[in-house]
């Protein structure tokens, strides 16, 4: 095996038991392809290659690359790319799940990227850091409670699965790892431009201490009347869908 080594903020899952438990965790129940982002030296992609379904893999790292090509002779599609510069239309004509160890450093602006591909994605399954995926998972009235857990929780069922020890990786990380699963709900607001509604979670959250009142002031226009009770609460006391109720009452 090459040696293994961090890149993007990224540590290598080198424990069997682990992999195998998230490669279980996707569910799948379409039989849709899938894409494995940051595949490293496969220790996920062995039993990923064991499912029913097409595997494409994603990987940034040359070495990593050259290694996968070596070891597992044509048993997925490998792409050489930065998933965060792909335009996944090119690339899948049809719904596909997404799974992966994620780099720390990455793993929110891969969630936004799922968003915003969202019709296109009906699972994703990942690893990260345990304190990013308490915070996505956890519900309003929470101090940890922010942009990611509304967005996401809007639009795709978020399960916190399991916890990772350190020292299941090399290197080892100074923090604690898990497993969340995102699968796509059914919603009747896709008529809502999700831009307007992130504009919105996004500015509420800058500056969160305040009372969306004062933390929108920037962004509301003069029909809105913010005599309403939503005005009087802070970010984090608000539900994703009464944010999604404030976002229709500001661009209605």
């Amino acid at each position: 095996m090459v040696k293994a080594k961090k890149h993007l903020g990224q540590h290598f899952l080198i424990d069997k038991n682990i992999a195998s438990k998230i490669a279980d965790s996707l569910l799948n129940e379409n039989n849709c392809d899938v894409l494995e982002i940051g595949p490293g030296t496969g220790v996920l992609t062995q039993f990923l290659v064991q499912k029913p379904y097409k595997l494409s893999l994603v990987e940034i790292d040359k070495e990593s690359v050259d290694y996968l090509n070596e070891n597992y002779n044509g048993q997925f599609t490998l792409w050489h790319e930065d998933f965060l510069k792909m335009n996944l239309q090119d690339y899948f004509d049809a719904q596909f799940c997404i799974i992966g160890n994620f780099p720390y450093n990455i793993s929110s602006q891969i969630f936004f990227k799922l968003l915003e591909n969202r019709e296109n994605i009906p699972e994703l399954v990942g690893m990260i850091q345990k304190e990013v995926a308490e915070r996505i998972a956890s519900v309003h009235g929470n101090k940890i409670y922010g942009i990611l857990s509304v967005l996401l929780q809007l639009y795709y069922k978020t399960e916190y699965l399991f916890t990772v020890n350190e020292n299941v990786f090399v290197p080892p990380p100074k923090v604690k790892s898990a497993v969340i699963r995102f699968t796509r709900i059914t919603t009747d607001y896709d008529d809502l431009e999700f831009k307007k509604l992130k504009l919105v979670v996004k500015t509420a959250f800058n500056q969160r201490r305040k009372t969306m009142r004062n933390s929108l002031k920037s962004i509301l226009p003069e029909h809105v009347d913010t005599t309403d009770e939503i005005f009087n609460k802070r970010p984090e006391q608000l539900s994703p869908p009464e944010f999604l109720e404030l976002t229709k009452m500001i661009f209605r």
